[in-house]
């Protein structure tokens, strides 16, 4: 089985961009788990990867693209929404957002530093000394790692545990260490392609969903 520590190996960064503030942090690092949480676009080739450089972003339910259309309306970047259904028998939809090319490089930018800070508090461990704001902006990033699990991830539900399937890496770990700021054990199993991620039933789960839980908006989305 692959070690946990494994999964939270490189902290860094090869350029460090300027620290965001927390209310951009927050949104930006929310974006970016989101994106990590989803498979390549069907136009992409097989065995591609998306990355945040990517023009467009496809879920298959709604309320995650709707999350990420406002998490993307409060970072200033502007997003078109297009819906399709598809299947014959068994009906399924597709949500698929994407940013104009002239703020490709704005979008790129905010999701990867959001992406790196966010990943960098989380895992940095508690700072002594650290502030009672400080703290609680930490716990509010482990909470939107796990909201974006929840929304674009693999939904894993047993009578005994709840579960995401995540097939990026990193995030698996970011969750293992989102769930140990949230006061709540979690554990990894790899599997085909994919890493389960889980927390027991009862009063872990609660905690996870009342935690996960979406709050309202600061402001209108795009």
């Amino acid at each position: 089985m692959t070690r946990e520590p494994a999964l939270l190996d490189g902290l860094r960064t090869p350029t460090t961009p300027p620290p965001l503030d927390w209310l951009t942090l927050a949104d930006a690092f929310e974006a970016a788990c989101l994106l990590r949480c989803t498979p390549p676009p069907t136009a992409a080739r097989p065995g591609t990867r998306l990355a945040s450089s990517t023009p467009s972003v496809e879920f298959n339910r709604e309320d995650a693209a709707q999350r990420m259309r406002q998490l993307l309306g409060r970072l200033d970047i502007p997003v078109t929404h297009e819906a399709a259904v598809g299947g014959l028998r068994r009906r399924y939809e597709l949500h698929r957002l994407w940013v104009p090319r002239e703020h490709h490089g704005a979008y790129t930018r905010v999701l990867d530093a959001g992406w790196w800070q966010g990943r960098r508090e989380l895992l940095g461990g508690p700072l002594p000394g650290a502030s009672p704001a400080r703290r609680r902006w930490v716990s509010r990033l482990a909470a939107a790692a796990w909201r974006s699990a929840l929304l674009a991830g693999g939904r894993h539900v047993r009578r005994h545990i709840l579960g995401v399937r995540i097939t990026d890496r990193e995030l698996a770990g970011v969750l293992i260490r989102a769930a140990a700021v949230l006061d709540v054990p979690a554990r990894l199993r790899p599997g085909t392609g994919c890493f389960l991620v889980s927390v027991a039933d009862g009063p872990d789960r609660e905690r996870i969903l009342h935690s996960a839980a979406l709050e309202p908006a600061r402001r209108p989305a795009c």
